[in-house]
Order: C-alpha cells, then sequence, then structure tokens
C-alpha cells in the first residue's frame, strides 16, 4: 500500500477572545472604533488620497493601545491567544519574545474590498472581529503553493479543506483568527448594508 503524507501544514488559529482575559466588551469595543474613526482627520485623509474603502487607522494611529484603555485590555488578550498559536506552531523563540508590532481599525462599508496581501517584517498576523452584520465579508486565504502550481489541474468542489486553493472563514463579532505572516489573505466584496468592523494586527519576534 502506498503510503500519503501531509508536508509543510499551514496552521488557522480560530478561537474567541473571551477564552483568555481580561474581558473586553463588544459594544464598547465598537463605540470606540466609530468614536476613533470620526475624529481621526489624518486617518480619513489617508483613505481619500489612497482610494481605500471606509477607514483605517493603519496610517494614522501607532498607539491605540496608549490612547484608549480598551485597547490596552486587548492587548493583554492578544498576547495570550498569540503565545498560545507560536506554541502550536512549534516555534523555538530562543529566549525571546513575540510582541505586538502594530494594530489598527478597519471599517468596511457596503461595497468595500481589502485586495489580496500579505504582512512583511512580522511573524504572526490576525484580526479580531468587531461588528460583523449579514451579508459582511468572510475572510478569505489562498494557499500559499498556488503560484506554483502551473499547469496543476484545479481541484474538485468537494476536495479536502487542506486540498483546497482557498479557504473562506467566516468569524463572527468575538473571535480572533490568527495565521503565519506570510499566509496571503483577502477580505472580498462587503454584501451588508451596514459597516464590517475588525481590529488587525501583527506580532513581530522582538530582539
Amino acid at each position: 500500500m502506498p503510503e500519503i503524507k501531509s508536508l509543510f501544514v499551514t496552521r488557522l488559529y480560530r478561537a474567541a477572545l473571551s477564552e483568555q482575559k481580561p474581558a473586553v466588551d463588544a459594544a464598547e469595543m465598537e463605540a470606540t472604533c466609530l468614536s476613533i474613526a470620526e475624529d481621526d482627520e489624518a486617518g480619513q485623509d489617508w483613505c481619500e488620497e489612497n482610494d481605500f474603502p471606509g477607514y483605517t487607522s493603519y496610517a494614522s494611529l501607532d498607539d491605540l493601545p496608549w490612547r484608549f484603555p480598551i485597547f490596552a485590555d486587548l492587548v493583554k488578550v492578544l498576547d495570550a491567544h498569540v503565545a498560545t498559536f507560536a506554541k502550536d506552531l512549534a516555534f523555538d523563540l530562543d529566549g525571546r519574545a513575540l510582541k505586538l508590532d502594530s494594530l489598527w481599525i478597519n471599517i468596511l462599508p457596503m461595497g468595500g474590498v481589502h485586495t489580496g496581501h500579505i504582512h512583511p517584517h512580522s511573524a504572526i498576523s490576525g484580526t479580531t472581529y468587531v461588528a460583523m452584520p449579514d451579508g459582511a465579508s468572510a475572510i478569505k486565504f489562498e494557499d500559499p503553493r498556488l503560484a506554483m502550481m502551473m499547469a496543476a489541474p484545479v481541484r474538485k468542489k468537494d476536495a479536502p479543506m487542506e486540498l483546497q486553493p482557498f479557504r473562506y472563514e467566516a468569524p463572527v463579532v468575538g473571535d480572533v483568527l490568527l495565521w503565519e505572516s506570510w499566509l496571503r489573505h483577502e477580505v472580498p466584496l462587503n454584501m451588508s448594508d451596514d459597516e464590517r468592523i475588525s481590529v488587525s494586527f501583527n506580532y513581530a519576534w522582538a530582539d
């Protein structure tokens, strides 16, 4: 009998924020994100200049945990989730830590998209979900081998999850997703009348 193994597995971590402490109130987080978006004129200008749909604080605010206590609590929760994921990944951190490198708000209106990208210069990236109305986009992950498949046939629609070229995850409010930062991902068209709100982040391997 032939032996068939799975090699070079890509891991995706999904959990509820509430599995770690302190508690992060979802309603307060949503209100805080909307308030920041309304007041952040530099972020609004950047989004307009770069044709970014909706709002992101990525290019304007790099100190949310210092400015707002709820984000400081969020970082404590994320630290615990990232530590769990790093252990699962069997990372040899050599006595160094994975530390938060950046954290930003995303507000995607109806018709908004976030095209495929990776997160260079970090080890683990992720998103936690603040508002996911009916019809809001799932997040789409791309098989990292896709660009090297050349003349390979397409996969069957009912192929096992680990063999599919794309994987859609439909999170709910309060979920956190983590993945290695080289994994290409995107947010397809938001079909909801309401805004899709999330907070994304990167963790780097600190010196």
